[in-house]
């Protein structure tokens, strides 16, 4: 007789979709825990749209997990992201913008701090230590050093473009249809 290994409902987390059957977010992809899913179901939040083979019981109910789930209500998703190291990062494709490679990743102040210069997507570009400390308290024209991209505020849907380049260790089946992983995009 076979047995069936026991799967934790720790490991089915549900991918979360807005009304319009999108992920909310990319990078990181819209998962919640299988905690918040049932909640959300049991609220009416949401539409079951697929489920794992895992089931919740309890005395008097049995209950399949839900792998993907869609908003009821549309969440209008803003249009410009908040300034973060992770963004940053993102916008610049996790490489730095003056050697191209993508380890001990830093950010650096165009126009440095020490002279003017303000920490905003405008002026500020991820960079690697080495490049960084070469750089130093310096404008870009004294150091000869000028970013592959010139720094600008992006969009959320550029980010989200951006995030499809990076796909998770992990992706479910059920999840194929919503999500977009593309690593012919351009670089």
């Amino acid at each position: 007789m076979e047995q069936v290994a026991a799967v934790s409902p720790d490991s089915c987390p549900a991918l979360v979709l807005n009304a319009d059957y999108r992920p909310l977010s990319y990078y990181p992809l819209s998962l919640w825990c299988w905690q918040d899913a049932v909640k959300a179901v049991f609220l009416e939040r949401v539409n079951i749209v697929s489920e794992y083979d895992q089931e919740v019981r309890s005395p008097s109910f049995s209950f399949r997990l839900p792998s993907v789930v869609s908003l009821k209500n549309f969440v209008k998703p803003a249009e410009y992201p908040a300034f973060t190291r992770f963004n940053l990062f993102l916008r610049d494709k996790f490489s730095c913008q003056y050697c191209g490679i993508g380890e001990d990743l830093t950010f650096d102040h165009l126009i440095p701090r020490s002279k003017g210069g303000q920490t905003t997507w405008d002026n500020v570009v991820t960079a690697c230590a080495p490049c960084n400390l070469r750089k130093g308290g310096k404008m870009p024209r004294d150091a000869g050093m000028w970013p592959h991209n010139m720094p600008h505020r992006p969009t959320v849907h550029q980010l989200h473009r951006n995030g499809r380049r990076f796909p998770p260790n992990y992706l479910h089946e059920s999840w194929q249809d919503y999500l977009y992983w593309d690593a012919e995009l351009d670089p």
